[in-house]
């Protein structure tokens, strides 16, 4: 049995596809004979399936090291697929032009079968990547898909390890939505104070924080403050200058245009009925609570937040570290890519396939 290269595609005869297709699920049938990816054709040399294949551009032979070393193969492929197979999953690399680099099947299911399970993108430790195409593989915008698989991206460290991540751009919602009387606070240098507020203020809706378990008086963030003064219901002492304009000018003046896109995020999990709240000691925006109907009856939080510009670029040790991060303390990871009219909800957590 003979496999032949011409630069781009790997081909054998029928008994090849036999041999390989029918029984193990590498390639994909083409008028009778077998066409491989160039990283299929590795693992098989790597393998010792086959003992080399003929170049036929130059007539001389290949095997695994020269194969692998060539620009047909990425070597980032071919450990993301390496591991794939060696956790018995069959896979197929797709076309190059999709942001998806393999369709991965369910355990005991092939390319013959209908069903994917995970579309992997694989991504080397030190290459970014940016904001639209976590989203793309997450969202499963490319031709080859299964509405019901998972957009994964494998990360290849320096030591080939692979690490899965597992994306999703969630759709989140809250059950909490308490109405509060008008309140009158004090803009201090970067927060707001208020002397007597209502009572739901932070014991249900869980706005600001008490200055002392024995104190009434309640302090906000000026993110808290800016939202709740854009909706009426908190006015400032600022002479002629309008309340919300008054806070988001001095919450620019301390934090700069992460402020705007941070109230734009805080603002649409509110309007989601989900509470936000400091997310500082995790490293992250925000953490949040979806249903809050008593501070002393509060539940764990669901999501570590990140307000990004939409046009972020991710490098994947700061990507897993949030991840990590998260899952330490038994939350997801959730981005929040902004744009002045829009944003983009995008989660990842670790997965073992």
């Amino acid at each position: 049995m003979q496999l032949t290269f011409d630069g781009e595609t790997v081909r054998g005869g029928n008994e090849a596809r036999e041999r390989f297709y029918d029984a193990r699920g590498y390639g994909r049938p083409q008028d009778g004979e077998l066409e491989l990816a160039p990283v299929e054709a590795a693992h098989l040399l790597f393998r010792g399936d086959v003992t080399a294949v003929r170049d036929d551009r130059e007539g001389g032979r290949l095997g695994f090291e020269s194969l692998l070393s060539s620009r047909a193969v990425s070597e980032v492929d071919f450990f993301v697929y390496k591991e794939l197979r060696d956790r018995g999953f069959y896979l197929s690399p797709t076309d190059s032009a999709d942001v998806t680099d393999f369709v991965v099947y369910p355990r005991g299911e092939g390319p013959w079968d209908d069903a994917v399970a995970y579309r992997v993108t694989a991504l080397s430790e030190r290459a970014a990547v940016d904001a639209g195409t976590l989203t793309a593989i997450a969202s499963g915008t490319d031709a080859e898909q299964d509405e019901a698989s998972t957009g994964v991206l494998a990360v290849v460290d320096e030591e080939s390890e692979v690490t899965y991540l597992e994306l999703d751009t969630p759709t989140s919602s809250g059950s909490t939505n308490h109405e509060l009387p008008p309140f009158d606070g004090d803009l201090l240098s970067d927060r707001v104070l208020v002397p007597e507020p209502p009572e739901s203020l932070h014991d249900h809706a869980f706005y600001g924080q008490r200055l002392d378990r024995d104190d009434d008086r309640v302090q906000l963030s000026l993110v808290e403050a800016a939202y709740l003064s854009s909706h009426g219901d908190l006015t400032v002492g600022v002479e002629e200058v309008a309340d919300a304009d008054a806070i988001i000018d001095r919450g620019r003046e301390v934090e700069g245009e992460r402020f705007d896109r941070r109230l734009r995020v805080y603002d649409a999990l509110r309007s989601a009925g989900i509470v936000p709240k400091t997310g500082f000691k995790f490293g992250a925006d925000f953490r949040t609570y979806a249903d809050v109907d008593s501070v002393d009856d509060l539940g764990h939080s669901e999501f570590l937040v990140r307000a990004l510009p939409a046009d972020h670029s991710f490098v994947p040790r700061d990507l897993s570290l949030d991840v990590r991060l998260a899952h330490g303390v038994r939350k997801r990871m959730l981005f929040a890519l902004t744009t002045e009219d829009d944003i983009n909800w995008l989660s990842a957590e670790r997965l073992t396939p």
